[in-house]
């Protein structure tokens, strides 16, 4: 069995996020996760901060969170929303430094959590339901240069 000659080829998500250099058309992103229609039951019981945070997530990321599968790992941000709200208030009355690092901590903790949820601008680009483009000075250029032309087009063709 003989290899395959020349580099392999790119990967559509590695185009898509280097602006589609090739400008070759690319297919549409298509993602299918089943959804829920409405938020289901916490395994565990939350207090009413993770139970907010539970209900607010059900109620935005419907469309990307599946409830067959990530249906855990937001069990367990929701309970972290919920010591974290304990922690901070201990925090506020207290002053220790020790909680006041651990709170921290705690918020390191659900940020990582939230971004694997794809709630952050970044993931959420990263799955492809936030179209992110940087314009650049050579497309800006570009960009004037097409409109003095066509400004120049159309002056011409009005006298």
């Amino acid at each position: 069995m003989s290899k395959p000659v020349g580099r392999p080829p790119k990967p559509v998500e590695q185009k898509r996020r280097a602006g589609n250099p090739g400008r070759r058309p690319l297919p549409d992103v298509v993602i299918a996760i089943p959804t829920s229609p409405s938020a289901p039951e916490p395994h565990r019981p939350l207090g009413s901060a993770g139970r907010q945070f539970w209900e607010r997530v059900w109620n935005v990321g419907f469309t990307w969170i599946s409830p067959q599968m990530d249906v855990e790992l937001l069990q367990i941000v929701s309970e972290q929303i919920d010591e974290r709200a304990a922690l901070r208030v201990k925090v506020l009355r207290q002053g220790d430094w020790r909680d006041r690092s651990a709170l921290r901590a705690l918020d390191s903790q659900v940020l990582d959590c939230l971004s694997l949820l794809g709630f952050t601008p970044v993931d959420r680009a990263r799955l492809g339901f936030v179209e992110v483009k940087i314009q650049n000075e050579l497309e800006q250029f570009r960009e004037r240069k097409a409109n003095r032309f066509s400004n120049l087009v159309d002056s011409e063709v009005i006298q």
